[in-house]
C-alpha cells in the first residue's frame, strides 16, 4: 500500500489514493449503493431505527422524494458491512490510526442530478461531533475516508479541499446561516476572513474506486451538482480505539476485523438508548429548517 498518504494526511490535511478498490469491486458497491437507495425510498419522511437513518426529502429542485444521505446501512447490507472491516482498509488505517480502530460514522452521500440540495460550503467536519470530550486526539487520530462509487469532478459536485490549514484549529467557517447548506454558494470573503486565500482550494477529480482520506479539520466543501449524472460517495469515520472509549463499534482488534455486534453501540447518535426506534423523524439539515446538521458532510 505505500505509505504516501500518511505524510499526505499529516502535511496537507488530505489525500487520495487511486484505484484503491479495483473495477469489479467498486461495481459491486455501487450495485448494493442502489439497494440501499431504493430502501430509503420506502419511506415517506425521514426514518430512524437505532443508528440505521435515511435522509427523507421532498426534493423542491427535481420535484421527487430524495434520499440525501443514509447512515449505518451496514447493519442491513451484509457487503458494506464487509467492506467497512475490509484487508484493504485496514492496511490504509493501520499506520495512522494503530491495529485498534472503531468506527464512528457509516454514510452514503448522493447527490441527484436537478436537486436542489447538491452543495456543501466550506467547512470543517470537527464541528459535528456533539460531544468532543467523549473523545481525544480528533485533530491526528479521527479520519474521514471518502470512497468514490462513480466518476467525480466539478460538474456533479466533487469535494473541494483547502491543504494545510487543518494545523490551525477550528475556523468557525459557515457558522452565519445556521448550516453548511444554507446562504450564497460564494465563500471567498468568508474564507479570506479566516485566512485563507481562495486560490488555494483544490478540486478533487476521482474515478470509481478512488479514495479520498480527510481529517476533521480539514477545510473543504463541495458544488452543486449541475451535471445530469449523480455523485454517490461512500464515507466512513475511523478512531483510534485508545481516544473512543465510550463511542463507536469495534472494526479491528489488534488487526483483526471485528464484525458488528448483536446490538448498536452509540456512535453519532446520542439518544440510541433513550430513543432506539423505529420512528419517523421532521427535521432536515436544509435552508427551510437547518436545526438539525449532517454528522459528516461532503
Amino acid at each position: 500500500m505505500g505509505t504516501r498518504h500518511v505524510i499526505d494526511v499529516r502535511e496537507d490535511g488530505y489525500a487520495v489514493i487511486r484505484g484503491f478498490l479495483n473495477g469489479d469491486e467498486v461495481a459491486e458497491l455501487r450495485r448494493e449503493s442502489e439497494k440501499v437507495y431504493e430502501e430509503g425510498l420506502r419511506h415517506h419522511a425521514t426514518y430512524r431505527d437505532k443508528n440505521l437513518y435515511f435522509e427523507v426529502i421532498e426534493d423542491a429542485g427535481s420535484g421527487r422524494r430524495a434520499v440525501p444521505q443514509a447512515h449505518w446501512f451496514s447493519w442491513i447490507n451484509p457487503v458494506f458491512e464487509q467492506y467497512r472491516r475490509s484487508q484493504k482498509l485496514f492496511e490504509v488505517l493501520a499506520p495512522l490510526l494503530g491495529p485498534d480502530i472503531k468506527q464512528i460514522a457509516n454514510q452514503l452521500h448522493w447527490k441527484a442530478p436537478g436537486g436542489k440540495y447538491t452543495y456543501y460550503r466550506m467547512h470543517q467536519d470537527v464541528r459535528f461531533r456533539q460531544r468532543p470530550e467523549l473523545f481525544a486526539n480528533l485533530d491526528r487520530y479521527s479520519l474521514n475516508l471518502g470512497l468514490a462509487l462513480n466518476r467525480q469532478d466539478a460538474s456533479n459536485g466533487a469535494l473541494k479541499v483547502v491543504p494545510g490549514h487543518h494545523k490551525r484549529g477550528y475556523l468557525g467557517l459557515a457558522e452565519d446561516g445556521g448550516g453548511i447548506m444554507v446562504g450564497a454558494m460564494e465563500q471567498g470573503a468568508e474564507l479570506k476572513s479566516a485566512g485563507i486565500d481562495p486560490s488555494e482550494v483544490v478540486q478533487l477529480e476521482m474515478e470509481p474506486g478512488d479514495l479520498a482520506i480527510w481529517t476533521l479539520f480539514t477545510v473543504h466543501g463541495s458544488g452543486p451538482n449541475i451535471s445530469n449524472d449523480p455523485r454517490i460517495l461512500l464515507i466512513d469515520n475511523y478512531v483510534r480505539a485508545e481516544d473512543s472509549p465510550d463511542r463507536g463499534e469495534w472494526v479491528f482488534r489488534d488487526g483483526r476485523s471485528v464484525p458488528l455486534g448483536p446490538e448498536p453501540e452509540i456512535c453519532k447518535y446520542e439518544q440510541l438508548r433513550e430513543f432506539p426506534g423505529p420512528f419517523y423523524a421532521r427535521e432536515s439539515w436544509t435552508d427551510e429548517a437547518a436545526s438539525s446538521q449532517p454528522a459528516i458532510a461532503g
